[in-house]
C-alpha cells in the first residue's frame, strides 16, 4: 500500500530506500553516526531532472514562446523559491529526516532544506520510475504557475525577477527571513525582510509568508533598479 507521500507523488516506489534516502538530511546521518546515505547525491541528480522536465514541458506545451522567454520561465520554475513551493505542495517538511539540532532550529521550514529535499525526491523518482514519472509530477507541480506563463516573464513574479537579477549581478540568490508573525491564528500577518549579501534591501508585510516575500521582493527590485539608474543612495 503506498504511503501518504507516494500518493502525492503519484508513484509507488519499487525501491522504498530511494525515497527514504531522498528525505534524509546530512544532519540526520551525522548525528546518528551510522553508515547511512543522505540526500546530497540525489539532490545533484534531481537538479538535472527538474531542468529537463521543465524544458520538455515548456517546449511541448508552449510552441508560441521564443527561446529567450522559455529560458526566463524555466529559470522562474527551477529556482529555490519555486522548489520551496513544490516542497510545500508535497508536504515534504513533515517527512524530512533531520538531526535533532537542525529540527529544533526550524529546519523543516528552512528554504534550503526544503529545496534540497525536493530535488532529491525528483532524483529518486527518476531512478525508480524513469523520466516519464518525473515529468508527470513536475507537470502537476508547475500547473498553477504555467496557467499564466506571462506572469513569470516580468515583475508580476517579483521573486523570480529578483532572483534572476541577484544571480546575474552577484552569483548568489537573495535571502528571505521572517521577522515576525502577528495577529490571530485565522488572520495572521507576516513581516518578511529580504537581504542580499547580508545587506537589508526591503521589508514587507502580507497575509501569508509567500505574499510578504513577493511584496518584499518587489520593493527590493525597485531599490536595486533605482541604484542602477543612478537614483539610489
Amino acid at each position: 500500500m503506498p504511503s501518504e507521500l507516494e500518493v502525492k507523488l503519484g508513484h509507488t516506489f519499487a525501491s522504498p530506500g530511494l525515497l527514504r534516502q531522498a528525505l534524509t538530511h546530512p544532519s540526520y546521518v551525522a548525528e546518528l553516526k551510522e553508515a547511512q546515505s543522505h540526500n546530497q547525491r540525489l539532490e545533484f541528480l534531481g537538479d538535472a531532472v527538474l531542468q529537463i522536465a521543465v524544458t520538455q514541458i515548456l517546449f511541448l506545451s508552449h510552441p508560441d514562446l521564443r527561446e529567450g522567454d522559455l529560458s526566463k520561465i524555466r529559470a522562474a520554475l527551477t529556482n529555490e523559491s519555486a522548489l520551496v513551493g513544490y516542497a510545500e505542495q508535497l508536504g515534504l517538511g513533515e517527512h524530512v529526516r533531520l538531526g535533532r539540532g537542525e529540527d529544533q532550529s526550524g529546519g523543516r521550514e528552512r528554504p534550503s532544506v526544503l529545496a534540497d529535499a525536493c530535488e532529491a525526491v525528483l532524483g529518486a523518482l527518476y531512478l525508480d520510475g524513469g523520466l516519464a514519472a518525473a515529468v508527470e509530477l513536475v507537470t502537476l507541480l508547475t500547473a498553477e504557475a504555467l496557467a499564466d506563463p506571462a506572469r513569470l516573464l516580468g515583475d508580476e513574479n517579483p521573486k523570480g525577477a529578483l532572483q534572476e537579477l541577484s544571480q546575474e549581478r552577484h552569483q548568489v540568490p537573495p535571502c528571505y527571513e521572517v521577522v515576525s508573525v502577528s495577529g490571530p491564528d485565522h488572520l495572521p500577518e507576516f513581516e518578511v525582510r529580504v537581504l542580499l549579501l547580508g545587506r537589508l534591501l526591503a521589508t514587507a508585510r502580507g497575509s501569508s509568508r509567500r505574499r510578504a516575500e513577493q511584496q518584499a521582493a518587489a520593493a527590493a527590485l525597485k531599490v536595486l533598479r533605482d541604484e542602477e539608474a543612478g537614483h539610489g543612495l
